[in-house]
């Protein structure tokens, strides 16, 4: 079999890195790719879910003496502490490893290091390879732990006239049967996803990943989050159903803002407090627009339907926009077709002052 480059290698492991997602937190997803000494693939693996092996265990696994002398391409710093497992850069060294090569530092003070306690090994170690790749893949974990609060998703469905239901209220279906499996899969790929009381009170979701495109089943549920000032979430709510884990978040355990609501930076904390990296907000334009206008937001992913409805609620509410000078400003990353929608992923670009 023939080599392959460093290169190559980081590709297969950013790759590799993205199965972890939605699975791993507070983890991050990681890949590894072992190359022996003439350059031939001989190990891969990546971190499935927290509390189990690393990925360059998986892949020392799968090399066994195959990999002394060779090279170890990862897509995050090994980690150089001892948490549920042990540490990975030791591990790197005793397996007789010549070279690492590293994407992205890790800047998770307790499980840096690594990348120092391989080269006094002698282990020569390179960083940057596809550093902005491997970023990418990894920013919900990259963003929570440099700022301490989640990467926050807000994700929207509308019609071409930015409407969220028709005059009557109805809603169902705004978008494809297509565009809602798209959905499915994006809460799979997050810890939590929260919605508005008043969202549950009109539409009463379940807010769980269901419906795959491959039939299969999430292997973890995303903490469903009610952000419910005043408590007014009904017993028989379906979100109260035992199909994934619940937080009706409170003004009173969370802390209040100064209109008497759940105050949204509290609620960030207390999620990440709780292992949550990655969250998506669905239900309710007024709840998007708190967080946008807080400023709150880091990426956004709207599903815009072909149809026009003329009249009826908008998508987004009360964003603390009153004039044109006062818009949200957003890049457009991306624009691909899903059945006969568009999903539009964008970043609002920060606020200066």
């Amino acid at each position: 079999m023939a080599g392959v480059s460093v290169d190559e290698a980081m590709r297969r492991a950013v790759e590799l890195a993205a199965r972890g997602l939605g699975t791993t937190s507070p983890n991050p997803v990681v890949g590894c790719v072992l190359l022996d000494p003439g350059g031939r693939v001989v190990g891969e693996g990546f971190h499935a879910y927290a509390g189990g092996p690393h990925a360059e265990i998986v892949a020392l696994a799968q090399a066994g003496e195959r990999a002394r002398g060779g090279t170890a391409v990862v897509t995050l710093e090994p980690c150089d502490h001892t948490g549920r497992t042990g540490p990975c850069s030791t591990a790197l060294v005793q397996a007789g490893i010549a070279r690492v090569v590293i994407a992205v530092p890790d800047p998770n003070r307790a499980a840096s290091g690594g990348a120092a306690t391989l080269r006094a090994a002698g282990i020569r170690v390179d960083l940057g390879v596809r550093a902005a790749e491997a970023e990418a893949g990894n920013v919900a974990w990259l963003t929570s732990t440099r700022r301490g609060w989640p990467y926050v998703i807000w994700k929207y469905a509308a019609t071409l006239d930015g409407r969220s239901a028709a005059a009557d209220g109805t809603s169902m279906w705004i978008t494809s049967e297509v565009a809602r499996m798209d959905v499915h899969a994006l809460r799979g790929t997050v810890d939590a996803v929260l919605a508005g009381v008043g969202t549950v009170l009109a539409d009463d979701p379940r807010l769980t990943v269901r419906n795959l495109r491959d039939g299969s089943l999430a292997i973890r549920q995303p903490l469903r989050v009610v952000v419910d000032s005043t408590g007014r979430t009904p017993p028989g709510a379906r979100v109260r159903d035992d199909a994934a884990p619940t937080w009706i978040a409170t003004a009173e355990e969370v802390g209040v803002d100064p209109e008497g609501r759940v105050e949204l930076a509290g609620l960030l904390a207390a999620l990440h407090q709780r292992g949550v990296r990655a969250a998506l907000v669905e239900g309710g334009p007024r709840l998007a627009g708190a967080f946008l206008a807080a400023g709150l937001v880091d990426k956004i992913v709207g599903y815009v339907a072909p149809r026009l409805l003329g009249a009826g609620p908008a998508a987004l509410t009360e964003a603390g926009v009153t004039t044109i000078t006062e818009a949200i400003d957003c890049e457009v990353v991306d624009v691909t077709q899903v059945g006969p929608d568009l999903r539009i992923t964008a970043l609002p670009r920060k606020r200066e002052g």
